[in-house]
């Protein structure tokens, strides 16, 4: 898939009939989160002058309960730098408000579709 001038690619597990040759939607869903979250700490560091020199991001899936209509997205996040712990939690609390953090959680999302 090509988004703007970025070349993106994409596949399924051999279970599912694919090559497991990329990631699948579900990760590339989970990643647009982990994403966001670290280009938000360090967009946020960068205009308070926060040292931060590392962002990792773990995202692990629940989703076990999916077609239930529970998807859980359990987040690990480490920031690393010369931070203190005021950095550090204020840091954790920017990330919090990322736009894909708020997409996920408080809002509704309409798919409108149709043939090219």
């Amino acid at each position: 898939m090509t988004i703007d001038a970025h070349t993106l690619h994409a596949d399924v597990s051999s279970a599912l009939g694919g090559a497991a040759s990329a990631p699948g939607p579900h990760e590339l869903f989970d990643a647009s989160l982990a994403t966001c979250k670290a280009l938000t700490a360090c967009v946020f560091a960068k205009s308070r002058g926060i040292a931060l020199e590392r962002v990792t991001v773990e995202v692990e899936r629940d989703d076990s309960q999916e077609r239930q209509g529970t998807y859980v997205l359990s987040v690990k996040l480490a920031f690393e730098g010369a931070l203190s712990d005021a950095d550090k939690h204020k840091l954790h609390e920017t990330v919090l408000r990322c736009p894909i953090h708020k997409l996920m959680t408080t809002s509704t999302v309409e798919i409108r579709q149709s043939l090219a």
